[in-house]
């Protein structure tokens, strides 16, 4: 779970194509079926116990199947002994072992409709999180997770391969900020309407999927083909549930903006279309009490927060915007500037504060420029820029 399959995207390369050895609709395996070779190749969480298919004749040796469901123990025994590997699902999970691809905000919210905040994925996953130790679960939760986060890393890293493409790898920008901010206020408004901006000139907003600042930045990256004035009704409709505590009327506001102002059939019809148009959200469970951010376009939840936060740190390249926030976003300020002070995903974008009056409070300022002046790769002090202005940010983060 180390989310190796990003470093190639970050260094500025494309990525090997893992695709080609992946195997992840039904369709796709009946191709390799029919070619009688499954050999090396990685399957992904298929029925085949459905319609079950002839393995007789079939090169199976180093195929990996992971979170497959088989017919019976005869065929996973035959199959282990031709030289397959078998990494069975767990039972009685309410999330898949080894996700394919990223989760989308239909995804967290379904349920919601019929069964409310209760009733939908998102919470299910989070009750089950809960009622298995939480933070640490038993070594068959513990590897039941694992297995999961490794499932989002893989299909992060192949969705970054696709945006990357013909675009600059520092382009992906961080919003950073407190969860507890309520929907319409100054904090919440600035957030939106930055990367409302960062979006319409092809920046990937990157954030921590959860709500207030995280909110805001991916509901203006979603707006970000619309005219700013639709972006204001917007807040002002959502400001209307300003607090995510209040669960059932801040998850139906979301949906209620989302089914008011869809996405163009063009943004949800691929992976780079959804990045354009809601950006990039990583959450965690280990704060599941927070409703999902229903803006991202595509959405890494993971069950490790560390994973998570390390995740987002190393595809901020392109900078990282600190809103107003406390313990949480104090955390990753030093943690990012740790990576900066030692580049160690490379050369690392500037660090904008937003609002002097509470970065003034908090002396991150006074902290951070002695320590990154000290770099060993050279005086990185520069890259700190403390600023009310939405404009200044923006030259900050173009330079």
């Amino acid at each position: 779970m180390s989310g190796d399959p990003l470093l190639p995207v970050l260094g500025g390369e494309i990525p090997f194509d893992s695709t080609a050895l992946e195997v992840e609709s039904r369709a796709e395996f009946e191709i390799h079926l029919a070619r009688r070779s499954l050999a090396g190749l990685v399957v992904l969480g298929l029925r085949l116990d459905l319609d079950p298919p002839d393995f007789s004749g079939v090169d199976v040796s180093g195929a990996l199947f992971v979170g497959c469901r088989l017919a019976g123990e005869t065929v996973e025994i035959d199959l282990i002994r031709r030289g397959a590997h078998l990494v069975p699902p767990f039972e009685a999970r309410p999330y898949p072992t080894h996700p394919a691809t990223l989760y989308t905000p239909e995804d967290l919210s379904f349920g919601f409709a019929e069964d409310g905040f209760a009733g939908m994925y998102d919470t299910l996953v989070y009750q089950h999180f809960l009622e298995h130790g939480g933070a640490s679960p038993d070594i068959r939760e513990a590897l039941s997770q694992r297995l999961h986060d490794a499932g989002i890393d893989n299909a992060l890293g192949k969705a970054l391969a696709a945006w990357v493409c013909g675009r600059d790898v520092k382009a992906a920008v961080g919003i950073m900020g407190g969860h507890a901010v309520p929907r319409g206020s100054s904090a919440y408004r600035i957030a939106a309407m930055l990367a409302w901006r960062l979006a319409s000139v092809g920046r990937l907003v990157v954030t921590g999927g959860g709500p207030g600042v995280m909110e805001a930045a991916n509901l203006g990256a979603y707006f970000n083909d619309r005219p700013a004035s639709q972006l204001v009704t917007a807040i002002d409709r959502l400001a209307a549930a300003p607090h995510f505590a209040d669960h059932e009327p801040f998850t139906a506001a979301a949906l209620a903006v989302r089914a008011a102002y869809p996405a163009p059939a063009t943004a949800v019809s691929d992976v780079v279309g959804r990045l354009r148009h809601g950006g990039l959200a990583l959450p965690t469970w280990l704060y599941g009490h927070e409703p999902a951010n229903l803006f991202a376009g595509q959405i890494g939840k993971y069950f490790s927060n560390a994973v998570r936060e390390d995740s987002i740190l190393r595809l901020a390249r392109g900078g990282i915007v600190f809103a107003p926030g406390w313990a949480g976003t104090v955390q990753e300020i030093f943690q990012a500037a740790t990576k900066t002070f030692y580049q160690t995903d490379g050369p690392s974008g500037p660090f904008v504060f937003l609002g002097v009056d509470h970065w003034r409070q908090l002396p991150v300022e006074a902290l951070l420029r002695p320590l990154l002046a000290r770099s060993p790769q050279g005086d990185q002090s520069h890259l700190v820029v403390v600023t009310d202005s939405i404009d200044v940010a923006l030259t900050a983060l173009a330079r």
